[in-house]
């Protein structure tokens, strides 16, 4: 296959797996499944307004309230899915995928905001409480509610990881907590009918902080992915495998991927080569590699940095040998790549990927190159901390 051939088969898939038709089977799947929890979310809700209304429970009023607020997430799931399948332009070249993390981030707002409110109107409700008049019928309408919320609470869940949305994850993470707070007030309304004793507004106090407690957890997870997490370890690994199975590649190091959105990524890598190909013979390598990349796992190499690998002195093996293992003793040492030795000039340079854990990176170095200059004192030693990104 030539390079113009290439070249023009990946742009072709490119284009068609970043178009509408490309993006509209996951976002379909989006929007349907939070249509199905609107629609369950409001007939839910009016219910519990009216029987919480008739039976002045506390409880059952703020679990319509919850229900609300569920329909009006998946709103703004909705919202967001279609501004997030947006096609690139000028401003935003990377597409604006990125719109989910904020979709879900509001929804992780509204749960927070529900669980205040709820809670300062429990507390109200302990100060001045009032006497619940339960029904049959409506008990009967809050257990039918709890099954609802389950099954909702585990179909949009699952449907949401399938489909890699945050906004479906944490919409289902909440219809799960209330089935758990529609089965609470259930026990409330059972006590009561036993014993007489009103644990309405205190069971509200309880349940507004789970709520709480909920809604800090989502806006915390959100935020950690808007402000960029580390790559998936089995995706960065499955990259480097493929990038590694090209004849001539020695090795795959330093992958960075930036993530635009749930699966869209952008990233780079280094590859060590001999240092006996040539610019066309690396020019075609990285079109290859870049194009295989895209096929197998729908990441963009936007770069491709070369290491050349030393073929033309043997003694160099051994020397490579001998200062990989003086550097990976060294404590917080991962890893050594990148090596070369240019024997004309005297030089020995090589990168040295740093653990997170190490208090200090540049004394790590400052150790590794002592020990090294001891060992080959005629030589320049040049070091690169690298960070482990992946």
């Amino acid at each position: 296959m030539g390079l113009i051939e290439i070249k023009e088969t990946f742009d072709e898939e490119l284009y068609k797996d970043s178009s509408a038709e490309g993006a509209s089977g996951r976002d379909r799947i989006i929007i349907r499944t939070s249509v199905i929890g609107i629609l369950a979310n409001v007939l839910l809700a009016a219910f519990k307004a009216v029987v919480g209304l008739l039976t002045h429970s506390i409880a059952i009023v703020l679990d319509a309230v919850n229900n609300f607020s569920d329909a009006a997430s998946s709103v703004i799931t909705i919202v967001g899915t279609k501004l997030a399948g947006k096609q690139p332009d000028r401003k935003h070249p990377f597409g604006y995928g990125r719109i989910e993390y904020l979709s879900a981030m509001v929804i992780s707002l509204i749960v927070l905001y529900a669980g205040i409110t709820s809670f300062t109107e429990s507390a109200r409700k302990i100060l001045h409480p009032d006497t619940p008049e339960y029904t049959v019928p409506a008990l009967v309408i809050v257990a039918a509610g709890v099954l609802v919320k389950v099954l909702l609470g585990r179909f949009v869940k699952s449907t949401g990881e399938k489909v890699n949305s945050d906004s479906l994850i944490n919409s289902g993470e909440d219809a799960t907590l209330d089935s758990v707070i529609s089965a609470s007030t259930l026990a409330a309304a059972a006590i009561y009918l036993w014993k007489g004793i009103s644990l309405e507004a205190w069971l509200g106090a309880v349940i507004s902080v789970i709520i709480i407690k909920s809604g800090i957890g989502m806006l915390r997870e959100t935020l950690s992915k808007v402000l960029g997490e580390r790559a998936d370890a089995d995706l960065s690994k499955e990259i480097k495998q493929t990038v590694r199975s090209f004849p001539g590649v020695g090795g795959a190091y330093d992958l960075i991927l930036h993530n635009y959105g749930p699966d869209a990524y952008n990233g780079s890598i280094h590859i060590e080569v001999p240092d006996t190909l040539s610019a066309g013979e690396l020019d075609v390598l990285t079109r290859e590699i870049t194009a295989e990349v895209y096929r197998k796992h729908k990441v963009i190499l936007t770069a491709i940095s070369v290491y050349s690998v030393n073929t033309k002195d043997p003694g160099i093996t051994k020397m490579r040998s001998e200062i990989g293992k003086t550097a990976l003793d060294q404590e917080y040492v991962m890893q050594m790549h990148g090596f070369y030795v240019d024997q004309e000039a005297r030089i020995i340079r090589f990168d040295l990927v740093i653990s997170f854990d190490a208090p200090d990176r540049a004394a790590v170095c400052a150790a590794v190159y002592e020990k090294l200059k001891k060992q080959y004192p005629d030589y320049q030693i040049q070091i690169t901390p690298d960070v482990d990104f992946s």
